[in-house]
């Protein structure tokens, strides 16, 4: 039996990832727009990652009536002290613009060596259901963040992000999807979050 839930994002690459990780359990994923169901773009007004996906998801499921999903993720730069970290999409003022965020993030770290270059990619997944329910997880990709934009896949910081699973020589924007979602840290939040869902 294949159950619907609903996406709280009009973001289709991030779909298109949660429905490679969730459809074995028979979950489709779907945007609201896809089911003729228009959501109200909730304020994101929490301090942390699982704030927000909590205030998005729980948005979603009220105005909608189905199960929700919102994911909350950024990038933690060790020598930022976590910045951009909430704000990582619209860190250089403009949400979404990843050229400029990814620019602004290269200005900050000028100069600074690649040892020192440490960051997390995190994730926070938050399901809530029409019952009242909440289901939670959370994942964390580890990297450097590299000197120039490398690659034309994924998308957000992935073209200066150095996954540590590759040894450094890879950014996430190289990755095939597969690669991606192995060591994401959303598809470690996916999987955790699937764990749940199927127990």
């Amino acid at each position: 039996m294949i159950m619907d839930y609903i996406l709280a994002t009009h973001n289709l690459k991030k779909r298109d990832e949660l429905h490679r990780i969730l459809s074995p359990l028979g979950i489709r994923v779907l945007l609201a727009e896809e089911l003729g169901i228009e959501l109200t773009d909730a304020e994101e007004t929490g301090t942390t990652f699982e704030e927000n996906a909590y205030i998005k998801a729980e948005s979603g499921c009220r105005e909608s009536g189905y199960p929700c999903i919102a994911d909350d993720s950024g990038l933690s730069v060790d020598y930022l002290d976590g910045a951009p970290g909430v704000y990582s999409a619209r860190y250089a003022g403009e949400h979404g613009n990843d050229e400029k965020n990814n620019q602004k993030l290269l200005a900050a770290l000028e100069g600074v060596p690649f040892e020192e270059r440490g960051a997390s990619f995190i994730s926070a997944v938050c399901c809530v259901y029409p019952d009242g329910r909440v289901l939670r997880a959370k994942g964390e990709c580890r990297g450097r963040i590299g000197f120039e934009e490398v690659g034309d896949g994924g998308f957000g910081y992935d073209p200066l992000f150095m996954a540590e699973k590759y040894d450094y020589k890879l950014s996430t924007a190289q990755l095939t999807a597969e690669q991606k979602d192995a060591i994401s840290h959303r598809g470690a939040a996916l999987r955790q979050l699937a764990a749940e869902i199927g127990e």
